[in-house]
């Protein structure tokens, strides 16, 4: 186990630390567990205590969410790194939560398999974070979310107990689906120390379309190609001010994305460019290393603010009012087509001009979530909003799961109010 103090720390970790909290956070102790009996004896101790800990892997992700109470510990599980298993011919692996997802990738590339998730902060991301904060990426289009490629997981409870659910098959048994509580539940029911995902084999050929013109244009090409049968790893649209950005043009598009056999993308490019060209959009293809490039540039681009003051949203609308909601508001807009959910980047702007986007989403079944900002504006604008009648069940599952209000306290919603 590794103690160590505020002053000890580097500054990339300061700073992690630092945006999740509404106070100074100088006096607290930042532990490191060796492995996961050490995680479990440290919870255990803290319980005991009744005492409150804020778990995090890298740090990459920690201003997310609502800002934390004081805690008397930081817990990281970047320690907790090692391969459990792979079980190749099944298509599946088992391994820690702070392992990095690009560490994993690296292991799974000889064996030609990869698992299909491109969150924020790729390079830094552990397993554990992105499974914490249900951070998926363009590639949900075609492999789905997180809850989808989580087979299995184990998770310290709040008394130091380590628990597990699922299996590391892909044929599961009925229950009490613990994955999907735990995707997203930004360490607040406990920590999740090891995770078995669902992989699949890495595809042979990849190419990009981007297609722009007219709003109107753009949503009529969104709604045929859903319905088209076409099977894209990745398909967003993109607002004109993020196009303008990636040096695609000064218009909305759809950047889309297909990964397969040879033959299966290029019939599928070809099908998509006369569905595009009769309907007189603008057409560009991207293939391997400036494909690549773009793809990378777009992550960055949603997931860095571009100042101190800039804001990231996650957003949420019903697909069919994508376009309309991009072309209303302004900032650097991508929402996934099938799905509806994206991301927004703002600068520095009032906060009272992100009611109307939040009512906007609302209006459509969605929803509009601060992930970064300054603490000031999180302090001003409640960074999650939701008012739903679930708020009941998330609490008593709060207190099931964590009766003494141990983990990450105030980061979410139900906790914090």
């Amino acid at each position: 186990m590794e103690i160590l103090s505020w002053e000890s720390l580097k500054t990339a970790e300061k700073c992690a630390i630092q945006t999740a909290f509404r106070e100074d956070c100088h006096s607290l102790d930042w532990v490191a567990p060796l492995n996961v009996e050490e995680l479990s004896d440290f919870v255990c101790q803290v319980a005991a205590q009744k005492q409150s800990i804020l778990s995090m892997g890298s740090g990459s992700k920690l201003g997310w969410g609502n800002l934390v109470n004081p805690v008397n510990y930081v817990i990281s599980t970047q320690k907790l790194n090692r391969l459990v298993d792979h079980a190749i011919a099944d298509l599946t692996i088992t391994a820690e939560a702070g392992m990095k997802l690009a560490d994993l990738q690296a292991l799974l590339k000889p064996h030609r398999q990869f698992l299909p998730i491109d969150p924020a902060y790729s390079e830094q991301a552990t397993l554990g974070g992105i499974m914490a904060t249900g951070d998926t990426g363009s590639w949900r289009q075609r492999y789905g979310g997180i809850r989808d490629l989580v087979l299995g997981f184990s998770f310290v409870r709040w008394d130091g107990k380590i628990a597990k659910a699922g299996s590391r098959v892909v044929k599961n048994v009925a229950g009490y689906d613990l994955m999907k509580l735990f995707t997203g539940s930004y360490g607040t029911l406990g920590i999740i120390s090891q995770i078995t995902f669902r992989l699949y084999p890495l595809p042979e050929t990849s190419q990009t379309l981007w297609l722009s013109g007219q709003a109107a244009s753009v949503a009529t090409l969104a709604q045929q190609f859903l319905k088209s049968g076409l099977a894209p790893t990745a398909a967003d649209i993109l607002s004109s001010d993020l196009a303008q950005s990636l040096h695609l043009g000064s218009e909305i598009g759809l950047l889309v994305r297909f990964q397969n056999i040879p033959e299966s993308v290029q019939e599928q490019v070809k099908q998509l460019q006369v569905m595009a060209a009769a309907i007189a959009l603008n057409q560009r293809s991207f293939i391997e290393e400036e494909e690549r490039q773009l793809w990378q540039n777009l992550s960055s681009t949603m997931t860095v603010p571009k100042s101190e003051a800039g804001i990231i949203c996650k957003i949420g609308v019903m697909p069919e009012q994508a376009v309309n909601f991009l072309q209303q508001y302004s900032g650097l807009g991508q929402i996934h087509l099938a799905t509806g959910l994206g991301r927004l980047s703002l600068p520095e702007l009032d906060w009272l001009q992100l009611s109307p986007q939040r009512l906007f989403c609302e209006k459509y079944r969605g929803f509009l979530t601060v992930l970064a900002s300054s603490a000031s504006l999180k302090e001003k604008f409640e960074p999650w909003g939701y008012s739903g009648n679930s708020l009941n069940i998330m609490r008593q599952l709060k207190y099931k799961f964590d009766p003494h209000h141990c983990f990450s306290p105030g980061r979410f919603w139900s906790d914090h109010h």
